[in-house]
C-alpha cells in the first residue's frame, strides 16, 4: 500500500490542482465499515497526497450517513499525518461574506448521536479537545492565503449541526448568540476522530451564504450553495497548491494526542478490540 503523509477530504473535484499527478486509486476496507469512496493517490512537488470525496464522488451520502470512523481510519492506514478538510459553510457573521474562506479554530457540537470515537468495546479513551483544529495548520493556511492575496478569516467558531435541512431562523439566531461564526454539517465527528488518530486536522471552510439570519439576504438554497462553491473553486485549488508543498513532517502536539488519554490498563485490553484498533493504537502495542 502506498504510504501517504497528506490527506484532503471534501468535494470530488479537489484533486484538480495544477501540476498534480494522480497516480492510482486505493480501495480500503476498515473494521468500521467502508469509507465514502476509494482514495485517489496523487503527487505534487514530491509530496504524496490522498484525496477522499467526503460524500462520495456522486455526492450520494448525507452528512448524517457519513462513516467518519472508516474515513479517518483509512487515512491513518495510508500513513496520513496531516489532514486538510474542505467544507461548504453558512456565514453567521456580517463580515464573512459568501465566497470568503475561513480557517476556524473552535467548534460547537450541535449534532445528535453520531459515532464520535474509535474507542469502546473494552478500551476507554478520553482525548483532550480544547483546541479542536491544529494551530500549525491554521497558521500555514493563513500565510499561504496571504501570499496569494485570497480574502480569509481565521480563529472563528464553527457550529456543526445535524442537517440535512438548513437552519430555521430561530436556530440561526441562536447559533449567533452562542458565539458561532460559521454553520456546517461535517466537522463533527471528523475533527474528534482525527485527533484520536493523532492526525493534524485543519479546515478550509468555504462561505456560501448567510444561512437565514440575515434579513436583507435571501435564505440559503442548494442553488446558492453550489453557485458560490463554483466561485470558490479556483481560489481553493490555488490555496491547496500553495499549502501542500509546505506541509512537512514536523512534530506537533496532535501527533501525541493519545498519550495519557487511554484509561484502560493495557493488560485489560480485549484482543478483539486491540485488533480492531490496531491502526489507531499501533505505537502503544
Amino acid at each position: 500500500m502506498e504510504k501517504v503523509s497528506i490527506g484532503i477530504i471534501g468535494g470530488s473535484g479537489l484533486y484538480q490542482i495544477e501540476n498534480l499527478k494522480i497516480i492510482k486509486e486505493e480501495k480500503i476496507t476498515t473494521p468500521f465499515g467502508d469509507p465514502s469512496d476509494s482514495y485517489l493517490i496523487g503527487e505534487l512537488e514530491g509530496k504524496k497526497i490522498a484525496f477522499l470525496a467526503r460524500h462520495g464522488r456522486n455526492h450520494s451520502i448525507l452528512p448524517s450517513e457519513l462513516n467518519h470512523q472508516a474515513n479517518i481510519y483509512g487515512f491513518k492506514k495510508l500513513g496520513v499525518t496531516s489532514l486538510i478538510a474542505v467544507s461548504a459553510v453558512g456565514s453567521l457573521q456580517e463580515e464573512i461574506l459568501p465566497t470568503h474562506l475561513v480557517f476556524p479554530n473552535q467548534i460547537i457540537d450541535r449534532t445528535k448521536g453520531r459515532k464520535s470515537t474509535f474507542f469502546g468495546e473494552g478500551i476507554v479513551g478520553h482525548i483532550a479537545f480544547a483546541e479542536p483544529f491544529c494551530k500549525n495548520m491554521i497558521e500555514l493556511f493563513s500565510s499561504c492565503a496571504k501570499e496569494l492575496g485570497i480574502t480569509f478569516h481565521k480563529n472563528k467558531t464553527y457550529v456543526c449541526m445535524e442537517g440535512p435541512a438548513f437552519s430555521t431562523k430561530a436556530e440561526s439566531h441562536l447559533h449567533r448568540q452562542i458565539g458561532g461564526d460559521l454553520i456546517g454539517m461535517t466537522a463533527i465527528p471528523e475533527a474528534k476522530l482525527a485527533r484520536e488518530a493523532e492526525i493534524c486536522y485543519g479546515t478550509i471552510a468555504l462561505s456560501t451564504d448567510y444561512d437565514c439570519w440575515h434579513e436583507s439576504e435571501e435564505a440559503v438554497t442548494v442553488e446558492m450553495v453550489i453557485g458560490n462553491i463554483k466561485k470558490n473553486v479556483s481560489a481553493t485549488h490555488k490555496l491547496l497548491g500553495k499549502i501542500i508543498p509546505k506541509i512537512n513532517e514536523q512534530d506537533c502536539s496532535c501527533h501525541h494526542a493519545l498519550e495519557g488519554a487511554i484509561m484502560t490498563g493495557k493488560e485489560h485490553w480485549p484482543d478483539k478490540t486491540k485488533k480492531k484498533l490496531e491502526v489507531i493504537i499501533k505505537r502503544f502495542l
